[in-house]
């Protein structure tokens, strides 16, 4: 049913799986409207018991700026038989497709109906796309909000934030600012890193492994040295060979291969085949290395910190304690003076004498004060 409505009787809805409106493009809609007046009419169902009879389903964007133009009706399609479920999945069903609702908006909303107990291949039926699809976009939920908020913007595609989900919230930051701040040549190296990183959390130490025989060891050894002389070999004569080959024109190898052209094309394409498939190889090789300098730049960086704030701590533990007092020495530690016999003798006399002789009249303080020595 279509019926003309007040703006003002139609509220948004506050589980709309939008959360953001691009200004720019909120200005121009809204210039539209003045111009033209709202040609698509929003969508609407009504909620009893509400204060505002009627809530929205589709065309927030469209009711804001009808607000901003300053219309008081509009056109509207009630549905009347919409609950929430299916008011929700209408309002999914507007925004998904458009290229301005984000990635997370529609992870975000995937979510919502998992929760309602909605299975990915339910969600990928209703809304045309394929379970991958949905599978990824709900993967894209463990992102940490300062990667996603970078997903949004743009700065991280959609296959790389993928791989970035899968680490750690801490090595989520790690891979995301690299790729930011340009340390990969290209997307792939940095699913490559992002990779490595992942294979390094699922280890449970990077020196947990035993440590090789003498045997292994020997053929690390010799496979090193292979695989170094054999990509040298390659580097001075392939790259030298194809170079040469790229400045003449095909005319002239025409001429200069003759019969042989079709075999050494044949040639040059199995080439070209396992240089794709090694530089890959290498590719991978490359970000599983980055990641291990990586954690452990990271793990020294920890125990750095670690023993700054043991040192810290010592540090503020000596302050409060106030200055060290000076230890008293014993009597004992410093050795003895010999005593004479004639002090013995005059202890010996004093524990003799009987009490009532040793009964003195009371002395002065100046009697008691002994005479300066040498007088």
């Amino acid at each position: 049913m279509f019926a003309n409505l007040k703006v003002a009787e139609i509220a948004p809805n506050p589980d709309q799986p939008r959360k953001f409106f691009d200004e720019a493009q909120q200005e121009e809609l809204t210039a539209s409207i003045k111009e033209n007046g709202l040609l698509q009419p929003v969508v609407v169902r009504p909620v009893e018991g509400a204060e505002v009879p009627y809530m929205l389903i589709a065309g927030e964007r469209r009711w804001r700026s009808c607000q901003a133009a300053g219309l008081e009706v509009i056109p509207a399609k009630i549905i009347e038989d919409a609950g929430e479920e299916k008011a929700y999945v209408l309002s999914i069903a507007e925004n998904v497709n458009r290229s301005d609702m984000t990635i997370m908006e529609e992870a975000g909303a995937y979510a919502d109906l998992k929760a309602a107990g909605w299975t990915p291949a339910k969600i990928a039926k209703q809304f045309g796309k394929t379970e991958t699809h949905i599978t990824w976009r709900l993967g894209l939920l463990t992102l940490r909000p300062e990667v996603a908020e970078m997903v949004d913007k743009g700065q991280i595609k959609n296959n790389l934030a993928w791989h970035i989900a899968q680490l750690s919230p801490a090595n989520q930051m790690v891979a995301a600012m690299r790729y930011v701040r340009g340390d990969f040549d290209s997307e792939a190296e940095a699913q490559h890193f992002a990779n490595g990183l992942k294979m390094m959390e699922n280890q449970t130490s990077l020196t947990g492994e035993e440590t090789p025989s003498a045997d292994a060891q020997e053929q690390r050894k010799k496979a090193k040295a292979k695989a170094k002389d054999g990509l040298g070999k390659a580097e001075e004569i392939l790259i030298p060979l194809f170079e040469e080959l790229g400045e003449k024109k095909p005319e002239d190898l025409a001429v200069i291969l003759g019969k042989d052209l079709d075999r050494y094309v044949r040639v040059v394409g199995k080439i070209y085949s396992q240089v794709q498939l090694v530089r890959n190889l290498l590719s991978k090789a490359q970000g599983y290395q980055r990641a291990m300098e990586a954690e452990f730049s990271k793990a020294a960086t920890e125990v750095q910190q670690e023993a700054t704030q043991q040192e810290t701590a010592r540090t503020r533990g000596a302050k409060a304690a106030g200055p060290a007092k000076p230890v008293a020495r014993k009597a004992a530690s410093k050795p003895a003076a010999p005593r004479s016999k004639s002090a013995d003798a005059a202890k010996t006399a004093a524990r003799k004498v009987p009490a009532q002789k040793r009964t003195q009249p009371t002395t002065t303080a100046a009697e008691k004060t002994p005479a300066p020595a040498g007088k």
